[in-house]
């Protein structure tokens, strides 16, 4: 493997490690459950179409905007929704517009008013890396298992895991 190939593996790792999985892959979802073109999605995201395929190819590893990757929970949110298939065009480029229109997430308040599980790992992946999340965890994991289980879930884990354990623990 190349110095390129290597960085471009690094970085999709990271990728998971942050976002709970490659970006492409988060990506290529949306554009499929939207039926939008990588420029389309670009210009609702607020970047550059070569940076959003960067991003997807592994060639950048982080959304560095907090506004960007708040549109990109909230477009991935709108892609999840079965609803959302049944949208006329015209509805659908509306939702889009009003996503396009945020600006960053007003502080203290979950980005775009995603799941309460994706604000949690927002806040954990803010303040520690995955490795200090996992290294925090280790060290309590003897006398705290549930906690330190939080821990790597929350800060860790994908975001299907954190809403799902979010859903069991507290009923929601």
């Amino acid at each position: 493997m190349g110095p390129g190939e290597d960085a471009v593996a690094r970085n999709r790792a990271l990728q998971a490690e942050w976002y709970g999985e490659p970006l492409g892959d988060r990506v290529r979802r949306i554009l499929s459950g939207l039926g939008l073109s990588q420029s389309a999605l670009a210009r609702v995201l607020g970047l550059s179409p070569p940076m959003l395929s960067q991003l997807m190819s592994g060639h950048r590893a982080k959304i560095s905007n907090p506004a960007v990757l708040g549109r990109l929970l909230a477009v991935e949110d709108l892609a999840a929704d079965p609803a959302t298939a049944a949208l006329p065009a015209a509805e659908l480029r509306t939702r889009l517009d009003e996503i396009r229109s945020v600006a960053a997430p007003a502080l203290g308040r979950p980005p775009l008013e995603r799941p309460a599980a994706r604000a949690v790992q927002a806040l954990l992946r803010e303040v520690a890396s995955a490795a200090e999340i996992e290294a925090a965890a280790a060290l309590i994991a003897a006398e705290f298992p549930d906690l330190a289980d939080v821990l790597r879930i929350y800060g860790t884990g994908r975001a299907g895991d954190a809403e799902e354990h979010f859903r069991r623990i507290l009923g929601n």
